[in-house]
């Protein structure tokens, strides 16, 4: 039987593009399915007792720099520890995701693809053309995907809702993978936990 890993993630979180391709191998090895729920971490950490990016002491910003340095090197990607337009503004981004999600469409891909275009590419993700394009590397339309969306207080209604999912899923950070069994799997480096689990008997 097919394992549903529910993906927590945001699209602005460089831990959640480094891992997105391993995530994509994992699953296939073991024929999971991806759920992709994007969600919004600044109400989650204000429930969870996190703190967003600015909010963090000197010290906790400084080494977030050399880790993602460090796994910059162990996953073999180009990665801008510092790109141009991060925060980037993912709202229509995120909408993208979720519609694509609703259609039957490889979400997991297009989240990596808009990731990309953030930690690698050095793009605004809020432009339209870059969203398309990133669309296009993941073998999708954006424009269909919008075309064949819900309205857009439909797909924020839904972003609201896999937000309390987390939350009720006893997530509190990004990137979050989450199987049936209600067990939490918290950041990209905790993948080959994930699939240890994965590889465990029923």
């Amino acid at each position: 039987m097919s394992v549903t890993i529910d993906y927590y993630l945001s699209l602005n979180s460089p831990w959640t593009y480094m891992g997105s391709a391993p995530l994509t191998d994992i699953a296939r090895r073991h024929g999971a399915t991806v759920n992709v729920k994007p969600c919004k971490f600044g109400p989650i950490f204000e429930q969870t007792g996190g703190l967003p990016l600015p909010k963090r002491s000197p010290q906790r910003q400084a080494y977030r720099l050399i880790e993602l340095k460090r796994w910059r090197e162990v996953r073999g990607i180009p990665l801008n520890v510092e790109p141009r337009h991060f925060p980037s503004d993912d709202l229509a981004a995120v909408r993208l995701v979720i519609a694509a999600g609703l259609q039957g469409k490889d979400a997991h891909r297009l989240s990596l693809e808009f990731g990309r275009a953030i930690w690698e590419r050095e793009e605004p993700l809020a432009d339209a053309d870059v969203m398309s394009a990133a669309a296009q590397r993941a073998g999708l339309d954006a424009a269909a995907l919008r075309a064949g969306a819900p309205s857009d207080a439909e797909l924020d209604q839904l972003y609201e809702q896999y937000t309390q999912d987390a939350l009720k899923a006893g997530v509190f950070g990004a990137p979050s993978y989450v199987l049936p069994s209600g067990e939490i799997f918290w950041g990209q480096d905790r993948l080959e936990f994930l699939e240890r689990a994965l590889k465990m008997p029923d």
